[in-house]
């Protein structure tokens, strides 16, 4: 696995002390990687060093004036400073980790595929909250305005559009994003009777089976489009 792989899959397991290490590393090799800042710089927020954040953030300024992400994260950082503690204990980082509490077969971290165009995907920050729904057998994903922010893999979209239509619900927010990456939590809010004994998420060793009545027809748990 590459570095830069590598760095990303740390971010999307919620290491940010590896994910910190790995882009520094990253940068010792190209210090004008601005994707790798840009990385570096959210972990940084993550873990409440936000003097460090701003200072990689304007870093990416001074290679690309025109950076969206640094200049919107730099300006969000700017905003929010009396509620930011400049410490790895600091209520922005507890808010963070207490938002993407993982728990087994109720949550999962899932990259987008097919996501939107860059001018969108810069305009998203963590925490946000999405609409997910179902279209042409597959589940897309958009922000509140219903602007299009990408589709869930098959194998994650397939077995949820079961559970869906048999009465679960779900809801998505942002849990990282670049312009070539976008990462969300999903996470099951309402479980319908028939699977109360079914996880929505599997482990990798399982084998997913969902069981329905024959001929049941449930409205979906979530909205669903037609084309």
């Amino acid at each position: 696995m590459s570095s830069k792989n590598l760095a990303i899959q740390t971010a999307l397991s919620g290491d940010w002390q590896s994910a910190t290490s790995i882009n520094q590393n990253l940068l010792t090799q190209n210090p004008n990687d601005t994707e790798a800042l840009n990385r570096l710089a959210f972990a940084f927020t993550i873990l409440g060093k936000i003097k460090e954040a701003k200072a990689t953030y304007k870093r990416v300024l001074d290679i690309d004036p025109l950076n969206p992400i640094a200049a919107r994260n730099l300006k969000k950082l700017a905003e929010n400073k009396d509620n930011l503690k400049i410490n790895s204990h600091s209520g922005f980082s507890m808010h963070v980790h207490n938002t993407f509490l993982e728990e087994t077969g109720k949550t999962k971290i899932v990259e987008l595929i097919n996501i939107a165009q860059p001018r969108i995907i810069s305009n998203l920050r963590i925490g946000q909250p999405l609409n997910i729904y179902i279209k042409r057998l597959k589940i897309f994903v958009e922000n509140l305005e219903k602007q299009y922010i990408g589709v869930l893999p098959d194998d994650i979209g397939n077995r949820l559009i079961s559970l869906i239509k048999g009465g679960n619900q779900y809801e998505a927010l942002i849990r990282s994003a670049d312009n070539h990456h976008v990462i969300v939590f999903l996470k099951e809010i309402k479980r319908a009777t028939r699977f109360s004994n079914q996880p929505s998420f599997l482990q990798n060793s399982e084998k997913p089976t969902i069981f329905y009545k024959k001929g049941t027809n449930t409205k979906n748990g979530q909205s669903s489009k037609s084309e």
